[in-house]
């Protein structure tokens, strides 16, 4: 079995889970693993200053499409919550959260790379967990199709588990269901997950595009095309379509 299919066939929980939810199609797809799995799902996202802002207006879209497909899913998908995080792009000098060519940076990372992010996001997110009882917390995090990003990495979320359970004295686990799979299975495990209708969901309503480009829309959903994002979801959604997803269900 594998990866994705475990996850997909992962028991309920009884208890809550937060989902680190940007509107992109990680996230939804990590909102839609979430809420077959948990019973209670409340979402976060962050605004810092990113250059693809346009991604918090699809938030709202996308859990009301989800919540509109599934009647279970529409029970357990709890409250919202988005927090200001405008000193982290204050202090970033990322090609993310300045209006400048997206390159590589001297030490060879790409110049998307935003400091502390993921860090960042993963503390507020068990801050409010903590306060709102939920002691999962789900991230888009995948170290098979990214850009070198080390917050992204399995070790740096394992470490981080580690430090906040020492340092809130709680039992957080931090899931990342992505962890071990490329683009095109992102694809295919949205539609394990929510069949055609999520698939088609996801590519008309996320944004992943760096440059916040939403303007034509692709057989692969909206962006510029070109950036590195772009580039990702498109061959992505190219092979899950050659792999037999004609339909964009399963």
């Amino acid at each position: 079995m594998t990866a994705p299919d475990r996850a997909a066939s992962l028991p309920a929980r009884t208890s809550g889970a937060l989902v680190l939810f940007s509107g992109g199609q990680d996230s939804a797809t990590c909102l839609a693993w979430a809420l077959e799995h948990f019973e209670r799902v409340e979402t976060l996202g962050f605004d810092y200053g990113q250059r693809h802002r346009v991604e918090l207006d699809c938030r709202q879209v996308l859990r009301a499409g989800m919540v509109a497909m599934n009647p279970r899913w529409a029970a357990r998908l709890g409250d919202d919550h988005t927090l200001d995080l405008g000193v982290l792009g204050a202090m970033s000098e990322s090609s993310l959260t300045r209006a400048v060519e997206i390159g590589l940076r001297d030490d060879g990372l790409p110049d998307t790379f935003v400091p502390g992010r993921n860090l960042m996001f993963l503390t507020f997110a068990a801050a409010l967990g903590f306060r709102r009882g939920l002691d999962h917390i789900v991230g888009g995090m995948c170290e098979t199709d990214y850009s070198g990003y080390p917050d992204c990495r399995d070790d740096t979320i394992k470490a981080l588990q580690v430090a906040l359970n020492l340092g809130m004295n709680r039992r957080f686990v931090l899931h990342t269901p992505l962890m071990w799979i490329d683009k095109a299975e992102t694809w295919a495990l949205a539609a394990r997950l929510g069949g055609p209708d999520l698939v088609d969901l996801i590519v008309a309503d996320s944004h992943t595009c760096y440059l916040g480009t939403r303007g034509e829309r692709h057989d692969w959903g909206h962006g510029c095309g070109t950036c590195p994002a772009c580039v990702l979801r498109a061959d992505g959604y190219r092979r899950y379509r050659e792999a037999g997803h004609s339909d964009g269900g399963a």
